[in-house]
């Protein structure tokens, strides 16, 4: 059976993640996957509140963007946690939300030569070499990490074929986004080439029926361009310029309404337990080795979704 992990999105206040963390642990997750956006709390904060927290949880970066941040000054960050909690650290990588790229002037350019290089460069700091590397991207030389070698995973942000290609002859395990349909799910692990690189997906799930924030949470991801083969994968006819449309006017109404029951069964897992256990075995079965609960935040709920699901 595939492992469990929970999934933190950076929107409630700081000061609720170690219970967040405890609550993870104790449901018997495997890892807390904290979220990196611009403009939120800040993951690295977090994730050493949660380790100090908890015993045995790991806790990922999830997932750190080369565009906002150095490969190097990545590198040293999970190695530092890693140096306080030897064994408990994922380092996850991608490019980022277009958007928060673009609201911080950011230009998301060359994503898959900038990736490739930022996952070749963290593989040899944690190997402790001292680094020489002249790149399309990068030029470092003479330098290592002072608390190296460290055996910590690397884990690239994926759904593109290009992306996940690079996932699957390079990194550790791939991260698929919240939302990702089953369907998509099977698209996605075929690109991965016949590697064996560790699958993780996040899976929006609520016992019961599926409130406005969850759905306005499921809009929000689904809104973007690039989840049109997701959406076709599923057979799901989503109006993705009238989301949009709908997002831009916080007309959360109709954000909701197009966010409906054909949505849902497709992109979420919600209902009751039954029905929510179900549809995390149909994740497993499809390939995942560790389905990732999202859109719980409240320590309890946390604590009781996994219960009911584990």
């Amino acid at each position: 059976m595939s492992e469990l992990g929970v999934s933190l999105d950076c929107f409630s206040p700081a000061g609720e993640i170690a219970a967040q963390a405890r609550a993870a642990e104790a449901g018997g997750a495997k890892t807390l996957w904290i979220a990196t956006h611009l403009f939120l709390r800040d993951p690295v904060a977090l994730a050493g509140a949660a380790l100090a927290a908890t015993e045995r949880l790991e806790v990922a970066l999830m997932a750190l963007s080369p565009f906002s941040i150095h490969p190097v000054y990545a590198a040293m960050t999970a190695a530092t946690l890693d140096e306080l909690h030897p064994g408990r650290v994922v380092l996850s990588l991608g490019v980022g939300a277009p958007g928060d790229l673009a609201a911080a002037g950011i230009a998301a350019e060359r994503p898959l030569a900038r990736l490739s290089e930022a996952i070749g460069i963290c593989r040899r700091l944690y190997a402790g070499e001292t680094l020489d590397h002249e790149g399309a991207v990068y030029r470092l030389g003479g330098r290592g990490l002072i608390n190296a070698p460290r055996d910590i995973p690397i884990v690239l942000a994926a759904s593109g074929p290009r992306m996940l290609a690079l996932a699957g002859r390079a990194a550790d395990g791939v991260l698929l986004s919240t939302t990702v349909s089953v369907p998509f799910l099977r698209q996605c692990i075929a690109r991965l080439g016949g590697s064996r690189t560790a699958r993780y997906g996040q899976v929006y799930t609520r016992i019961g029926e599926a409130p406005g924030e969850l759905k306005r949470a499921l809009g929000f991801v689904l809104r973007g361009a690039h989840h049109r083969a997701n959406l076709d994968a599923a057979g799901v006819a989503l109006d993705q310029d009238a989301l949009r449309t709908a997002y831009a006017a916080e007309d959360w109404a109709a954000v909701e309404r197009m966010i409906g029951p054909e949505v849902l069964a497709a992109h979420a897992a919600c209902g009751t337990v039954a029905a929510v256990r179900a549809r995390i075995a149909e994740y497993r079965d499809a390939g995942l080795d560790q389905v990732i609960v999202a859109g719980v935040t409240e320590a309890e709920e946390i604590a009781r979704m996994l219960r009911a699901i584990g």
